[in-house]
């Protein structure tokens, strides 16, 4: 055989090995493709992680009452009938309005009419006591006796004129103030010290709440709040004024005082209070991107590689749609928002060139 011929054959082998091994190559990119392009993936919208504060707040439920400081009681100053009540219950009254009507019963009628009879005759013994001491037929003694009863003779009608039992008495109210309760009816007869009617001061109502007890000893007196009426959106600015030392037998929670602004709460209204005790740091999320998985344990999806990762998250607290949390998350890793219900942990994502809907920086 021709040397030519001898030295063409291994150059068209390695030419036919070449074509064959990129022919391979070219296969094996293909079906890489066809493999990535049957994956599955989700497209998804990202936000930065950041590190921040927020408030620490302890969310509770209560009832605005009248504070015991600033509570009256009309009772009755003598044995009487209750002739008229001139007010109801949750009506305000000035000072000096009229209250109810008392007239002296019976008895004390009588009484009365003792006490006016017993100074009579106690006021004309003196002056004949006078008389016989001037003729002396008399002792300063029996003087000073005369002078005695008839002192305590008007001592005593005194009393039972300031008491009403001279005549009908209207009882007033003191000063401005809300008529609570009352515990009397038309034509009753109550006697002396009988509670008629239970008033309080508009601006001595306070607000109390009860607070679980894991969550109660971080309420101090002096902490802010902010107090929103059930049913309305406004909120009031409010302060703790003291916390209870003892967990409620009967509902198992600690009573907390609050005070409450004058002229925007009712007795008996019922409020939610969220009190501030602290400030918890840790990473500040959109409360979108944080989910629950099946244990009810909140975690969140960050995407690492390409591929998403989930990571178990605390929530310490949470500002309006801003929640902050502790875990380990990767502060470089960009955080699912949207499509984040979608991912498993492993699966590959697609990040979406659209702006999320909430709060925080897209990452594409």
């Amino acid at each position: 055989m021709p040397l030519s011929s001898r030295r063409s054959r291994p150059a068209a082998w390695i030419g036919t090995w070449l074509l064959r091994l990129g022919m391979g190559a070219g296969c094996a990119l293909l079906m890489a493709a066809a493999k990535d392009a049957d994956t599955p993936s989700v497209l998804v919208q990202t936000v930065r992680v950041r590190q921040g504060s927020a408030p620490r707040i302890v969310q509770a439920f209560g009832t605005v009452q009248v504070d015991s400081s600033a509570r009256d009681t009309v009772v009755s100053p003598l044995s009487a009938i209750v002739g008229a009540i001139y007010v109801r219950s949750g009506e305000q009254v000035a000072a000096g309005t009229a209250l109810l009507l008392l007239t002296p019963s019976p008895q004390m009628g009588a009484s009365y009419s003792q006490a006016v009879s017993a100074l009579r005759v106690a006021t004309d013994t003196l002056q004949r006591t006078r008389q016989l001491l001037d003729q002396h037929l008399a002792t300063r003694q029996q003087l000073a006796d005369a002078e005695k009863s008839d002192a305590d003779a008007r001592a005593a009608l005194t009393a039972l004129r300031a008491q009403g039992a001279a005549g009908p008495t209207k009882l007033r109210a003191p000063a401005r103030a809300i008529v609570t309760s009352i515990a009397t009816s038309v034509s009753a007869l109550v006697s002396e010290g009988t509670a008629l009617l239970e008033l309080a001061r508009p601006n001595g109502l306070v607000l109390t709440v009860g607070v679980v007890p894991a969550q109660a000893a971080a309420v101090s007196p002096g902490d802010g709040a902010r107090l929103t009426p059930v049913g309305e959106s406004r909120t009031y600015a409010a302060t703790v004024l003291s916390r209870s030392s003892i967990i409620d037998g009967a509902s198992g929670l600690v009573w907390v005082r609050l005070s409450v602004p004058p002229g925007k709460f009712l007795p008996g209204q019922t409020v939610q209070a969220a009190i501030t005790v602290g400030m918890v740091h840790g990473y500040e999320l959109p409360h979108a991107a944080i989910l629950i998985d099946d244990d009810g344990n909140p975690y969140v999806v960050q995407i690492q590689h390409g591929l998403a990762a989930l990571v178990h998250v605390s929530v310490l607290g949470r500002q309006g749609d801003t929640d902050t949390v502790s875990g380990p998350l990767d502060a470089s890793a960009p955080l699912v928002l949207a499509g984040n219900h979608q991912l498993e942990d492993g699966m590959r994502v697609r990040m979406s060139d659209m702006p999320p809907s909430a709060s925080g920086s897209a990452t594409h």
